[in-house]
């Protein structure tokens, strides 16, 4: 069995695989493979003529970033020890990888572990996605050390260490392969936004740790599929969140918590309706519908979720509604 894989998913990605694959071929020690979820241009091409190095896994139809991943490392199963997850539009530093398998090498406790994400058009500033380390609120609204809603923190060698953390981002994170399968990979009805998060949940729920290793680092330029203010993003976010929530509570915790953020993100979106925003609006209706619809799907993995590692502010409710409050109708 070799040492790691690193797979990075596409689809229709080849401006992202000609700007951000060098560097991970130039700075990486371990196979590098791509799982291609049946892309329409020619990055299939490209890869073969610029990346011949670089392994493929083309799969039939787009099943997005939850299912993409578990089809695409079922078939490097029993292969590799360990993954590294990362985003195609990610550049990387020297010895990034070293760092990440190195720290889970050292930690026999810790199932993942992500690296420092700074900006790719601001590397002096954390990136919104994972920045040091995720954490979740109360109403499992996520969080990072670096970044708390939009508010980005520049990076001044605040978060130089290690230490362990709610979650691992999407973005980029080295994990164990055998717990990956073990746990049935991501849930796949996510299709994207939030299925790390869960995951990690389903780990931390086993008794595994989830880490953060500020000697790798990476720089995310972000919003390559979808972009953060896209109806389709907030839609995905909403809805996988109640799925998320309804997985890991019991019925009485959770109308409790559903109750708290259907008032709040539907605030939101009639702030959006106000602002002229009707699709904004729009995706937290369908959101909230889509998920009430297939309730009865979610299966229950525990009645009880695992309690957030860090308590702060941002787990208190009054916080998120003034934050909310500012964020959408600052202009009433």
């Amino acid at each position: 069995m070799k040492t790691c894989a690193i797979v990075i998913l596409n689809y229709n990605g080849r401006e992202m695989l000609e700007r951000f694959l060098p560097s991970i071929c130039q700075c990486s020690s371990y196979d590098i493979w791509v799982v291609d979820n049946a892309s329409s241009d020619d990055s299939l091409a490209v890869l073969s003529g610029v990346f011949p190095a670089v392994h493929l896994i083309h799969l039939s139809e787009n099943f997005g970033y939850a299912g993409g991943y578990n089809w695409g490392l079922e078939q490097l199963k029993g292969k590799y020890e360990f993954y590294i997850l990362v985003n195609s539009d990610v550049e990387v530093s020297p010895n990034w990888d070293l760092s990440l398998i190195g720290f889970l090498q050292k930690k026999e406790d810790y199932v993942a572990v992500q690296p420092k994400i700074l900006s790719v058009q601001n590397p002096d500033f954390f990136d919104y996605a994972g920045a040091a380390g995720g954490f979740l609120d109360s109403l499992y609204y996520p969080y990072c050390r670096g970044r708390i809603w939009n508010v980005i923190e520049q990076d001044r060698g605040q978060y130089e260490d290690s230490i362990e953390v709610d979650w691992a981002s999407g973005a980029c994170f080295a994990l164990r392969a055998r717990h990956f399968h073990e746990a049935g990979g991501f849930d796949a009805h996510f299709f994207a936004h939030m299925e790390e998060i869960d995951l990690c949940l389903r780990w931390r729920r086993k008794g595994w740790k989830i880490g953060f290793s500020a000697e790798s680092v990476v720089y995310h330029l972000g919003g390559a599929t979808l972009d953060r203010s896209s109806p389709r993003k907030l839609y995905l976010n909403i809805r996988n969140s109640l799925r998320m929530i309804a997985k890991n509570e019991g019925a009485a915790r959770f109308f409790l918590i559903f109750l708290l953020k259907a008032g709040m993100e539907f605030a939101a979106g009639m702030g959006y309706l106000i602002s002229g925003k009707r699709e904004m609006f729009v995706a937290v209706f369908e959101a909230y519908w889509d998920f009430w619809k297939s309730r009865h799907l979610v299966e229950k993995t525990n009645h009880l979720g695992p309690k957030p590692i860090k308590k702060g502010p941002v787990d208190l409710i009054f916080w998120n509604f003034l934050v909310l409050r500012k964020k959408y109708f600052s202009n009433l």
